[in-house]
């Protein structure tokens, strides 16, 4: 049973300043992913290591080389964080760096290696990946969010558990957690939901939500939850409800 999991960037860093890295949260997500390790495929978000720098540098809409190497070796440094942490608790792990296995085309992923990720979980190695610069067909190059691999990874490897972990309890309507969403409340709702605190390229809530109602369309139900309480990391890893259901009725 393949899992894929996303732990946001909001979790593991502060979104406020510049390479901000939060080394105990950091190391408590390693210590309840280590819980359920096998199977797992993890994904993290860029946090301050990659929204500050691309928007310094005006990513995805200026094209610059030299924007796509500092904030491609920025994001690299905070994989390298979660890698050691998820070393120290004794999970064998290995980075897949985006930048370098796939191709965007208008910003959405047009092909993707993903042969290694399916070795490594052959071989009981959890891969690690994160939201990257790639290279673009049609405008040079792109920014793939961590969300976007997310889809992506569930639909190319059937996986049967997908959760997408934040700093909030689900997707908020009028200040509360929904128990599920479907792409029928969208047009209520779209309204209340955006970006999320902090610097952030990649669409925020609505991203993670567009992104997970097309695998619903697909019959992939998945869930967004609270990442930053104790203990719920643990539970999404084991299909347990909670926070919000992202689904299609039958």
């Amino acid at each position: 049973m393949v899992r894929v999991l996303k732990i946001g960037g909001s979790i593991l860093t502060d979104k406020s300043c510049e390479r901000g890295a939060l080394p105990m949260e950091i190391e408590r997500v390693a210590r309840e992913v280590a819980s359920r390790p096998h199977d797992l495929v993890l994904v993290h978000g860029a946090g301050s290591f990659g929204h500050i720098p691309a928007r310094q540098y005006g990513l995805p809409q200026r094209f610059s080389p030299e924007g796509l190497r500092v904030t491609h070796e920025s994001v690299v440094r905070l994989n390298r964080l979660v890698l050691e942490a998820l070393a120290k608790a004794g999970v064998g792990a290995l980075p897949v760096h985006p930048l370098s296995c796939l191709i965007l085309s208008g910003g959405r992923i047009e092909s993707f290696a993903t042969e290694p990720i399916k070795k490594m979980l052959e071989d009981g190695i959890m891969p690690i990946l994160h939201g990257d610069v790639a290279m673009d067909l049609t405008q040079r190059a792109g920014i793939v969010s961590g969300d976007q691999l997310v889809s992506h990874l569930a639909r190319a490897l059937k996986a049967e558990i997908v959760a997408v972990g934040c700093n909030v309890d689900g997707v908020l309507f009028s200040g509360r957690p929904m128990a599920e969403v479907k792409r029928s409340d969208l047009p209520l709702i779209e309204g209340a939901i955006g970006g999320s605190a902090g610097i952030d390229v990649t669409g925020g809530m609505k991203g993670k939500l567009d992104e997970l109602l097309d695998l619903a369309d697909m019959g992939m139900s998945s869930m967004i939850f609270n990442a930053s309480k104790e203990g719920n990391i643990v539970r999404a890893l084991r299909g347990e409800a909670i926070g919000t259901k992202v689904w299609r009725p039958d």
